[in-house]
């Protein structure tokens, strides 16, 4: 459940949330309550709001995923962030345990990735498909355990699964991730994956912003990781 510490950021125009392991960010399908609805909720209690809050989703992470969420606050700062998402210009840092080693210590991944929504997975190729959208990232690993590495990741385009499913196809799926090709799930059943940081241009102040997310307190590889990179 959303609470006031799990808020990273705000002021008038944003807010920035550090997102659960399980937790949607906007309703689904299924109905499940989601992130946006508690926020709203919450705002409207804090604030004794009369009428219904306004908070604009500017991306989502996948349910299984942590970390830090953006969303927009007003009307304005909303339609500035999605030009901004478009023309990648909010630029997203996440942390990824895996428990193979990569090719290379660090290196850029392009791929071409197919979606299948009956399963709702993504495939990376390395040549273009029928339907296939490139994606881009730069890894590094930047800690390591005796079994386990800690890569961090510039995502340089946003498409479905991509950092999943890029990391999987190198060989090096990430920890928990069953979906994906890890070998055994993590207690509560989601993968480490975290939305690390979110470095962009507040869209109304103009200020230069750089808003990080503290990894989830209750795993303590993740706790370890954390520690090692200070």
């Amino acid at each position: 459940m959303f609470t006031k510490e799990d808020i990273l950021y705000e002021d008038n125009h944003l807010l920035v949330v550090n997102k659960h392991c399980g937790d949607l960010v906007q309703p689904d399908k299924e109905g499940d309550y989601a992130l946006e609805e508690e926020i709203k909720a919450w705002i409207k209690k804090r604030d004794n709001k009369p009428g219904a809050v306004f908070l604009g989703v500017v991306h989502r992470i996948d349910r299984p995923v942590s970390g830090a969420v953006l969303f927009a606050k007003t009307s304005k700062a909303l339609t500035r962030l999605n030009d901004m998402i478009k023309n990648r210009n909010i630029g997203k840092t996440y942390w990824a345990i895996v428990e193979n080693m990569p090719p290379a210590e660090e290196g850029e991944l392009i791929h071409h990735i197919t979606r299948d929504s009956r399963t709702n997975k993504a495939k990376a190729h390395t040549k273009p498909q029928k339907d296939s959208k490139e994606a881009r990232l730069h890894y590094k690993m930047i800690a390591s355990s005796k079994n386990y590495r800690l890569l961090e990741i510039d995502l340089q385009t946003g498409r479905h699964h991509q950092i999943r499913c890029q990391l999987a196809k190198i060989g090096t799926p990430i920890r928990g991730d069953l979906k994906y090709g890890a070998p055994r799930s993590n207690k509560g059943g989601g993968i480490s994956l975290h939305s690390r940081s979110l470095e962009f241009t507040h869209p109304v102040t103009k200020e230069h912003l750089k808003v990080t997310a503290p990894v989830p307190q209750d795993d303590n590889l993740w706790m370890f990781f954390e520690d090692a990179v200070k």
